[in-house]
């Protein structure tokens, strides 16, 4: 939670989103009941940014625990391996989704021979669970990282990885919200993060809520402003780092790196653990989701492009690891990232 709004919220048995397709101009939160509709919603981009669709999915996977109860005990584990699939088919770039899922299943395979009614209370308990964790995250994360940043520094952000993003608080905009709590003047400069609007539609509104200073710029602004001395570091999220320290982000991370490496600016990735892939030796195998081509050729009801017009949709990259000064994480800043750094993260 950030300000007077939650990502997503538990009530009365059931799983509300905030309908992020809605921001800016309502604030909508509609009601799921199964994994099939978390799934959809996850698809449609109801919710995204990945610490928040591994959120979503455990409690798709816990409403369908609770909605198959009753039934006999093939169908409750038939019905929960389905479960598991339709989720984990939602997304494929965002490693947060499968380990959230993963970790669900845990407490699945942990639980077999109870009681259905023990099953999903059990699961319903973890998906609490990583939501509380990954607030908790994020707020170790946003105090590691504002340090890095200096009283009156401005900073430019790339898509929307603040509470909207997340379980609350944020990544990246958890990190200058901590800066400020601390007593630094911090203000955002927010690109608009072509072509599903993240940055123009989410974050400007997300920091407007909590009157944290912020300059909407189109995406091929960053470099003039950068040339001119306007901007003094770079943050953004990541939905999946590999275990060399590439980054894949929002399409048009890459090109702010390289503008910012070009100037002298440092560019920095916030991200918990959960979204670094061990098992991803490198950038080049990290799946990179294409969406419709609906997406490029207008917005809304709104059409530009011409008709039958051929259009590709990528809707992640990939930065090198050489580009980014630092990944922020619970455990503190990891300075060049490189594989041997990565792994002594996941050492107790």
């Amino acid at each position: 939670m950030a300000g007077s709004f939650h990502t997503l919220r538990w009530r009365d048995g059931v799983l509300e989103l905030l309908d992020q397709r809605a921001l800016p101009d309502h604030v909508e939160y509609p009601v799921f009941d199964s994994a099939r509709a978390v799934a959809d919603a996850i698809r449609a981009m109801v919710v995204r940014g990945a610490p928040a669709i591994g959120c979503a999915a455990a409690y798709g996977v816990a409403l369908e625990a609770q909605r198959l109860s009753a039934g006999s005990g093939e169908a409750f584990l038939a019905g929960l391996e389905q479960a598991f699939d339709v989720l984990s088919g939602s997304r494929p770039t965002a490693v947060n989704l499968f380990w959230a899922l993963a970790r669900v299943r845990h407490v699945l395979d942990a639980a077999r021979g109870m009681a259905h009614a023990v099953i999903a209370e059990r699961l319903l308990d973890e998906a609490h669970a990583i939501a509380a964790e990954d607030l908790r995250i994020n707020q170790a994360m946003g105090h590691h990282g504002s340090a890095l940043l200096r009283d009156g520094a401005r900073v430019l952000t790339h898509c929307n990885a603040g509470a909207l993003a997340t379980a609350g608080h944020g990544t990246a905009l958890g990190v200058i919200r901590s800066a400020i709590a601390s007593g630094k003047k911090v203000s955002v400069i927010a690109d608009e993060t072509r072509p599903f609007l993240q940055g123009a539609r989410l974050t400007a509104w997300e920091l407007q809520q909590d009157e944290i200073p912020v300059t909407l710029i189109a995406d091929n602004a960053a470099g003039l402003l950068m040339s001119r001395g306007e901007i003094d570091a770079v943050i953004v999220g990541a939905d999946r780092v590999a275990a060399n320290g590439d980054v894949a982000n929002k399409i048009g991370t890459y090109g702010v790196a390289v503008l910012a490496r070009r100037h002298g600016i440092p560019f920095y990735v916030a991200c918990p653990l959960s979204t670094i892939d061990p098992k991803v030796a490198t950038g080049a195998a990290i799946p990179i989701e294409e969406r419709g081509a609906e997406e490029i050729t207008g917005f809304g009801a709104v059409r530009w492009a011409p008709r039958a017009v051929r259009v590709r949709n990528p809707v992640f990259d990939v930065t090198p690891a050489e580009l980014v000064s630092a990944l922020i994480t619970e455990r503190g800043v990891v300075e060049s990232p490189d594989y041997g750094k990565i792994a002594r993260l996941f050492k107790d």
